[in-house]
C-alpha cells in the first residue's frame, strides 16, 4: 500500500509518501516539505498566534493535495513539541480539524523517543546490540536506550535547536556570554538524565538522527546526501569540538555557505552543535553513526506492525 506520514514538526511540516507492506522496508516515493518554524512563531504567552495557525492550515492543505496526487491510500498525521507545548494547543488542533479534516495526533516526548528508537533499531538490526539513540529536533532533544525494539529508557528534553536559538542566541554572530549561558543550560539539562541511562551499562552502538546531526557530520567530513542512504556517516566528538568555536564566530550567512548546511537551518546550527557536543561529552561518546531513518519512519513501521497483526 502507499502510505503518507504528515509530520508537523517544530521546524518543518513534512509529508513523506512511501510504498510499504508488513515485513518490508518502506520505500520513499515522494517528499513534500514546508519550513514553517512553529517553534519560533510562539507569542510571549507560549501560544501559536492566528497568523501561525493560518500558515499551518495552508501548509496542511498543500500536503494533503500532494498525498492525493501521489495516490496515498492513508495519511498518518502527527505533531511534535511545538504544538504539544503551545498554550493554545487544543484550539490549534480544533481549527486544523475543522478546516482540513485532519486530526493531528500529538505525540508525547517519550513517544517521539520510542518511535525514533524503533526506526534506528530496524535500520541497524539486532547485531547492533544495545543502542543509544540521540535526536535533536527543532523543539526538543530525544534520548533513548535499549537492546530490544522498545527502549529501556526514553526521555525528551526542551533542547531543540530552533527553540534554543530563539530563546538564547539573539545576536548574529551571538555574544560569547550568551553562548556560554546556553552551553551551561544545555549541559545541566542533559546531566540530570544521564544516570537514568548509564545504570543499564555502556551501549554497543551510539546512533544519531535528525537534520542537525546530519549537517554536523557533513561538516566533519561525512559523505554527502547525494551518496545515498547506505553510505556510512559518522561524527566524532573531537571533530565536533573543533567546529563549535568556529560556528560560534560565524554569522548566519557565513554558516549557510558551509558544505551541507541549508540556508533555513544555518541560524540554529550553533545551538544544535552545543547540544550535540554536550550529549556526546556527558554520555562519554567518542563516535556516533548517523541513521537515515528517524521519527517518520518509526511512525510508518509501527503502523505496518499493527496491520500485520490485524
Amino acid at each position: 500500500m502507499r502510505l503518507g506520514v504528515l509530520d508537523v514538526g517544530s521546524n518543518t511540516v513534512h509529508l513523506l509518501v512511501v510504498d510499504a507492506h508488513p515485513g518490508a522496508r518502506p520505500l520513499p516515493a515522494h517528499s513534500h516539505k514546508a519550513e514553517l518554524r512553529l517553534a519560533q512563531l510562539l507569542d510571549d504567552s507560549g501560544a501559536i498566534g492566528p497568523e501561525g495557525i493560518d500558515k499551518l492550515i495552508g501548509v496542511i492543505h498543500e500536503a494533503l493535495q500532494a498525498a492525493e496526487d501521489k495516490g496515498a491510500e492513508e495519511v498518518l498525521p502527527f505533531a511534535t513539541s511545538a504544538v504539544r507545548e503551545a498554550t493554545n494547543a487544543d484550539d490549534v488542533l480544533a481549527r486544523v480539524k475543522a478546516e482540513t479534516g485532519v486530526e493531528l495526533q500529538v505525540l508525547t516526548g517519550a513517544e517521539e523517543a520510542r518511535l525514533t528508537f524503533l526506526a534506528a533499531r530496524r535500520w541497524f538490526g539486532w547485531s547492533a546490540g544495545k543502542l543509544l539513540v540521540l535526536d535533536i529536533g527543532g523543539g526538543s532533544l530525544e534520548i533513548a536506550y535499549g537492546i530490544d525494539e522498545e527502549p529501556d529508557a526514553a526521555v525528551s528534553l526542551p533542547l531543540g535547536a530552533g527553540r534554543l536559538t530563539a530563546g538564547w542566541l539573539p545576536g548574529d554572530p551571538p555574544e560569547p556570554e550568551d553562548i556560554r549561558a546556553l552551553r551551561r543550560h544545555a549541559r545541566a539539562q542533559i546531566a540530570r538524565t544521564v544516570g537514568e541511562f548509564t545504570r543499564f551499562g555502556a551501549p554497543d552502538h551510539v546512533v544519531a538522527t535528525s537534520k542537525t546531526f546530519k549537517q554536523l557530520a557533513r561538516l566533519a567530513g561525512a559523505a554527502r546526501s547525494a551518496e545515498g542512504l547506505y553510505a556510512q556517516r559518522e561524527l566524532k566528538r573531537e571533530s565536533l569540538e573543533a567546529w563549535v568555536p568556529r560556528l560560534a564566530g560565524m554569522t548566519v550567512a557565513q554558516r549557510a555557505e558551509l558544505p551541507g548546511v541549508s540556508e533555513g537551518r544555518a541560524a540554529q546550527l550553533l545551538a544544535g552543535a552545543l547540544v550535540a557536543e554536550g550529549a556526546m561529552d556527558l554520555f562519554g561518546v567518542e563516535t556516533l553513526e548517523v541513521c537515515p531513518w528517524a521519527l517518520r519512519e518509526g511512525v510508518i513501521l509501527r503502523k505496518l506492525d499493527h496491520l500485520s497483526v490485524e
